[in-house]
């Protein structure tokens, strides 16, 4: 998590001395309850000034936030922007703000929505001010800023100071009379105010001559009021009216002459500290000191005489610590260093400022100012340490940032960086662009000599291609890279040994062979753990939880997963997506689905920050599908999963679509479309669906003999999670050929092996025939306690009936009429509907008659044409 600049969130103090400005403050409290207030207006106008006087004096609370180019990025925009607010009220946004600092936050309109459902519950007017936004250029954040002028509750106001106008669509605000402007024209000083500015607040003795003249020379700019004034200073009052009559020009011009007739006229000890610090975004005195070799306490008594002498430097916090340049000055004194001083003074400079800030703890600015430097060396060994969070997209985006500004001839000479950027990205959830950096990496290493360094560079970049291997599913890679890097990698890169287990330990997984897998995930978990690389931990421990979970070890997975997450902390990474979906699995299959629920949309949010190239969300939508079937919902079911089927036929996720098409086969049962369930079943090869398909329609043998060789692979290869499923299916296959003994002693062998993990899924999602049989067994005596428990959560499962469809009739079908109607259509006769449906044919013969009084029929042929001009078919 990149460390908060608090200084950037303070109100800037007033001055002890400034030019009242009732009319302009007016105008602002009049406009308070407008959706935005723009002060728009060039450089040096008093933009920040006024506001600032306004919220003095203002009883409305006021966040503020000063922006500054970094804050492009969304996720560190809308960080501060929360951070703002809590300023008003410390709880707002504390759950989306957590989300904004891993690699691939959510997103900006999703963050924008929860903040602005928290800021809703304030009661108190307040206003929030955005000063600079200037700086701004990317169009995320004016479509985000869109976003939340649109949505903003009454009682928050908005005021933006910019020196341009920013990309909102101003327009629709003043066509709904809910926009306030003040502009250049407006914020130029009067003659009343350029008097007062100029021999009140400046101490100037001018004739009212003289200050008309200066005051039209300058057009009422502020900025250019004070550098004259400061130019004035020391001129005789024989020669000011003069020196007025010559100031004049344009705005170029103007900060031209301000700069050698102002700059030029501070002693040289000035000059001096203005030109060398102003390569510092902000300054302090400690830090001053140590760029200029000056004795300590220098650099604080200069700040503090340059505030007093109103030399363009504003204070960031009360306690006068921290500075920084006004933007324009700080500009012009960059402008003059690079002029007076070589590159190699100006890199000296920053090579002492990264040192500061390295000392300081400061690792991120350390490697800013070593890569303004050019000192690739010091900024490689910077990012190789540990103070930068290499896994935090702040940090993550600002080296990538520099490594993509290197020519590639520096990169060919140090091949570690091509590896870098290439590790970096991966990390960072991207795919795109990982392969060539690879192929560039491998390319330099072959000129280098064969060493130790070489060697486990060689190993870091297999490492890489296994873990791309793994975006793509492709385990034969994963494996042979794997085992590539762990030759190559010396015993101390604990981190890359750790992550080249873990790649293997996925790709065994892929490949079921979950012996394998459990043996390189625990390698992989004691390497992370003994180099503490929390990173790679949690991916192998993650991977462990999943083996768990297929070996039927409910329980273990469950406290492994939840390992992951507290492991993780407060840190929402992107990665611990799969421990919220293993624990959304397990949770299901106990039945507590709003548990499950809440773990599966999480997981959701998170695999969605992922490269779009990557399927993980895929994964995660599913799941979802399916717990909303669960909960009875069987139209939005349907309605998930064909969105889910558009997405990755769009995407060529092809390896998901069997995923998406299995569990597309249960709903259409549900709506009792059994040929389509069945065709699609057996158009993807996918037998355990198609005996499901085949068992609906009553084809049990069929089902059966699909189901009986499917055990027997899941058998051989030792996959305990589908063989108890399996025999769970071939209980109701049995049950419903008649074969009473068989399928009894079958449900009792899994009942015996689902009792100790708590299975309830398992046998509820198999319906009414499971619950037959589990009737019978209770009756029995069959493990009374825990088939008591399943038979409650039957009872406990929603109804059809729970919600029916409205149905055009004056008395409606029920869901059972429903059913045999359906079945009707489909041409079964009485007998085959009581067998499908397990129940005598009398009660057939009953459910008949009923569904043609009410549709007022006298034929099955009737009742089907009646029906389905009703639309209940």
């Amino acid at each position: 998590m990149f460390i908060l600049l608090t200084t950037k969130l303070h109100i800037p103090p007033l001055r002890s001395k400034h030019v009242l400005r009732p009319r302009l403050i007016e105008r602002l409290s009049e406009s308070a309850h407008r959706k935005l207030i723009l002060v728009s207006a060039p450089a040096g106008f008093g933009k920040t000034t006024l506001v600032s006087e306004w919220v003095a004096g203002s009883q409305r609370p006021v966040a503020w936030l000063s922006l500054d180019e970094n804050d492009n990025d969304p996720a560190r925009f809308l960080t501060y922007l929360i951070a703002a607010l809590q300023q008003i009220q410390p709880d707002i946004g504390q759950a989306v703000s957590r989300t904004l600092q891993i690699p691939q936050p959510p997103p900006v309109e999703a963050t924008l929505t929860a903040l602005l459902n928290d800021i809703a519950g304030i009661t108190t007017p307040f206003t929030l001010v955005l000063d600079d936004y200037h700086v701004i250029t990317a169009q995320a954040i004016d479509e985000a800023l869109t976003f939340w002028l649109e949505n903003a509750p009454p009682q928050m106001g908005l005021i933006i100071a910019t020196r341009e106008d920013p990309g909102l669509p101003l327009h629709r605000l003043r066509a709904r009379d809910q926009l306030t402007e003040l502009r250049a024209a407006d914020l130029r000083f009067t003659p009343a105010e350029a008097a007062s500015f100029l021999t009140q607040v400046m101490g100037l003795r001018l004739s009212a001559e003289d200050i008309a003249t200066l005051e039209a020379r300058t057009e009422g700019w502020i900025a250019g009021l004070q550098l004259a004034a400061l130019s004035m200073q020391g001129v005789v009052d024989a020669d000011i009216t003069q020196f007025i009559q010559t100031f004049a020009g344009s705005h170029r011009f103007i900060l031209d002459y301000l700069l050698e007739e102002v700059l030029h006229k501070q002693p040289e000890p000035v000059q001096h500290f203005l030109l060398h610090t102003s390569i510092l975004d902000r300054l302090c005195g400690p830090l001053c000191d140590v760029l200029l070799d000056a004795p300590a306490g220098s650099g604080q008594r200069t700040l503090e005489s340059l505030e007093q002498a109103n030399l363009f430097i504003i204070p960031l916090d009360a306690e006068r610590r921290w500075y920084r340049y006004h933007h324009l000055f700080a500009d012009l004194l960059r402008q003059r260093l690079t002029q007076l001083e070589p590159a190699a003074t100006i890199n000296a400079l920053h090579l002492r400022a990264s040192q500061w800030h390295e000392d300081n703890g400061y690792d991120l600015e350390a490697f800013r100012h070593a890569a303004a430097a050019g000192d690739v060396d010091r900024a490689e060994r910077l990012i190789d340490g540990k103070g930068i969070p290499l896994h935090l997209r702040g940090a993550a985006m600002t080296i990538l940032n520099w490594l993509a500004s290197l020519p590639e001839a520096t990169l060919n000479a140090r091949p570690a960086l091509w590896w870098r950027h290439a590790a970096l990205l991966l990390v960072n959830g991207q795919t795109t662009g990982v392969e060539e950096k690879l192929d560039a990496a491998e390319r330099a290493v072959q000129g280098m000599a064969p060493d130790d360094n070489t060697r486990n560079l060689i190993g870091r970049i297999a490492a890489a291609r296994a873990t791309l291997a793994l975006t793509r599913y492709q385990p034969d890679v994963m494996i042979a890279q794997a085992r590539r890097a762990l030759d190559y990698l010396s015993d101390d890169y604990l981190s890359t040994r750790a992550n080249a287990h873990w790649t293997m330990g996925y790709a065994h997984f892929l490949r079921k062979d979950y012996a394998a897998s459990r043996r390189a995930f625990s390698d992989g978990i004691a390497l992370g753990q003994a180099g503490n690389a929390i990173f790679s931990t949690l991916l192998a421990t993650t991977g462990l939880g999943n083996v768990q979970e297929v070996d039927n070890q409910l329980h273990q997975a469950a406290d492994t997963f939840r390992q992951v997450l507290r492991w993780a902390g407060d840190q929402p990474l992107q990665i611990v997506y799969d421990a919220h979906l293993g624990l959304a699995r397990l949770n299901y299959e106990w039945n507590d689905l709003d548990a499950a629920q809440k773990h599966g949309e999480q997981s959701l949010h998170l695999a969605r920050q992922y490269d779009r190239v990557i399927d993980r969300f895929i994964v995660c939508e599913v799941f979802l599908a399916r717990l909303t079937l669960a909960r009875g919902n069987v139209d939005e079911a349907a309605e998930m999963l064909t969105h889910t089927y558009q997405t990755a036929r769009q995407k060529n996720f092809a390896l998901r679509i069997p995923e998406v098409v299995a569990a597309q086969v249960p709903v259409l049962l549900r709506q009792g479309r059994y040929d389509e369930a069945l065709r699609l079943a057996q158009s993807h090869a996918l037998p355990l669906s198609e005996a499901q398909a085949h068992l609906a329609m009553g084809d049990s043998a069929s089902a059966l003999a699909l189901l009986d060789s499917l055990y027997e692979q899941a058998d051989a290869g030792n996959w305990a999670d589908e063989r108890l499923n399996i025999m769970a299916w071939q209980t109701v296959a049995l049950h419903a050929l008649g074969e009473r003994d068989r399928a009894a002693q079958r449900l009792s062998g899994a009942l015996a092996l689902a009792e100790p993990e708590g299975f309830i899924r398992l046998f509820v999602d198999k319906g009414e025939p499971m619950r037959q049989m589990l009737v019978t067994a209770s009756a029995q005596g069959v493990m009374p306690d825990y088939v008591a428990k399943l038979l409650a959560a039957f009872e406990a499962e929603p109804h059809p009936s729970d919600n029916p469809s409205p149905q055009p009739l004056p008395e409606p079908l029920s869901p059972r009429e429903l059913e045999v109607l359906r079945l009707i259509a489909q041409g079964l006769s009485n007998q085959d509907i009581g067998a499908r449906l397990f129940l005598a044919l009398d009660t057939v013969k009953g459910h008949n008659r009923r569904i043609f009084e009410k549709l007022g029929v006298q034929r099955r042929t009737e009742a089907v044409a009646r029906a389905r001009a009703l639309g209940l078919l």
